[in-house]
């Protein structure tokens, strides 16, 4: 018998071979959680891949992460260019001599890969939302936020407003619409940069970001 022939036997086997019933689906219910055990979740979970998770006012996002960085001797931090946060960080930053230098994601990569990858120490990206069910942030990279921003730094800085927080991932498709508007990448980050090897020893830092720091951005309370 050729290959053909066994090749054919094979195909003409399957084909008469009566459809199998499809299995029903297990009954499943996206998660529930009260606001208070919401956020409580979100921090456990990124906290068990060792990431760190921040409460701070939305007004003083920018002196918190100045301690956080000095404690690590940061020295350069690639924002947006033109983004909010790359000017709140230099508003905030213009009196202190010692704060880190402040560069702008304003180039193609070809032009200044090299400083990205050994000149830059952290890099600071806005989260459109968080999944508390799966400690998740979600990056949606755009023209001033490039995705090489939370991909290359040795450090990656996340901010996401408290309110953005959702339960589960459903629950963040359904109320953003991303069916009417998706981009052509989406970054789902849920703790630094880590990979297994055969034996299911798990190694942080080894393809990208060796930590990561999130900054929940609560609303100020009215008076």
């Amino acid at each position: 018998m050729t290959m053909s022939d066994a090749r054919a036997r094979i195909l003409s086997r399957l084909r008469a071979a009566p459809p199998s019933p499809v299995p029903d689906l297990p009954e499943w219910r996206a998660p529930r959680f009260e606001a208070s055990a919401r956020l409580e979740k979100f921090r456990a979970m990124f906290e068990s891949m060792k990431a760190e998770v921040h409460e701070v006012e939305a007004a003083d996002w920018p002196l918190r992460l100045r301690t956080l960085l000095a404690n690590r001797g940061v020295r350069a931090v690639v924002h947006g260019d033109g983004s909010a946060t790359g000017g709140q960080l230099a508003t905030a930053w213009a009196a202190d001599p010692e704060a880190p230098r402040l560069v702008p994601y304003d180039r193609a990569i070809e032009a200044w890969k090299g400083e990205l990858v050994h000149g830059i120490d952290a890099g600071v990206t806005f989260a459109i939302g968080g999944i508390a069910e799966t400690g998740t942030l979600i990056l949606w990279p755009t023209v001033e936020e490039p995705r090489l921003m939370s991909l290359l730094p040795p450090i990656h800085v996340a901010l996401v407003a408290e309110e953005t927080i959702h339960d589960s991932f459903a629950e963040v498709i359904a109320e953003q619409g991303w069916s009417k508007r998706m981009p052509t990448n989406i970054v789902l980050v849920s703790g630094p940069s880590k990979t297994a090897d055969i034996e299911q020893t798990l190694a942080f830092g080894v393809h990208g970001p060796k930590e990561l720091i999130v900054l929940v951005l609560r609303r100020a309370e009215a008076p």
